[in-house]
């Protein structure tokens, strides 16, 4: 709640959902996570609440930490073997796949695009996870929509009015979704997004070992001026 210097009222922790696929597409069949047009044509949104229900993992917290120790993104005492197991048991026996992890996941880019137009926006703006190797662009929501242009993978979708914005970072199966509370649970609401709120104690932060604990959201002071990309 106190990143952005506490500029937006609310956040919604967005979960990337499952994706349940055709059985031609599971991995008994194929070994190989499927591409991300596999994904958007094939695939559809699989609820944490029912992986919970089949596997035992029934809190979100231990979900996300068999996530993440079976990317291998959490390891030794951190790690949950045993949940772990039991969500690749699940995984591996069923047409469904984990969702992705640090980028926008393909089955929710209309539901973000949508949030979007229901504000009114005709545009969005991208802030990249590295500034210094990319721009900072606006994006024309009718090309993305038709896929004239691609979908970014990451990093800061904001409203032109900085009243709202989406985030992901690395190795996180979650999109934050922050502005005013009644705009984030309509729209959670009429897209049917799986989620829940962040309280004022809610804490969100990357680990790096050799390092020490480092943030990875970027602060708007942070951002430069963007450079839109027509909509012709």
């Amino acid at each position: 709640m106190e990143a952005y210097g506490g500029r937006f009222e609310a956040v919604f922790i967005l979960l990337h959902p499952f994706i349940e696929v055709p059985e031609q597409f599971a991995w008994r069949v194929t070994r190989r996570y499927p591409a991300d047009v596999e994904i958007a044509s094939q695939g559809s949104r699989y609820a944490w609440t029912e992986v919970g229900r089949q596997t035992g993992l029934t809190s979100c917290a231990r979900l996300n930490l068999a996530l993440l120790t079976a990317s291998g993104s959490v390891t030794g005492d951190l790690a949950d073997p045993t949940a772990q197991n039991l969500l690749q048991h699940f995984l591996q026996s069923q047409p469904v796949w984990m969702p992705t992890e640090g980028r926008f996941e393909p089955l929710l880019h209309a539901d973000l695009l949508h949030v979007f137009e229901a504000a009114g926006c005709a545009e969005l703006v991208h802030v990249p996870e590295f500034l210094n190797a990319d721009p900072v662009v606006q994006l024309s929501l009718d090309l993305l929509r038709r896929s004239a242009i691609s979908f970014p993978d990451g990093g800061t979708l904001l409203a032109p009015d900085a009243s709202f914005l989406f985030t992901v970072d690395w190795e996180s199966f979650f999109t934050l979704f922050y502005g005013p509370r009644d705009f984030l649970a309509q729209q959670a609401g009429q897209s049917n997004l799986e989620g829940f709120f962040a309280t004022p104690n809610t804490d969100h932060a990357w680990f790096n070992y050799s390092m020490g604990c480092a943030t990875v959201t970027l602060s708007p002071e942070h951002w430069q001026p963007a450079e839109p990309i027509s909509s012709k």
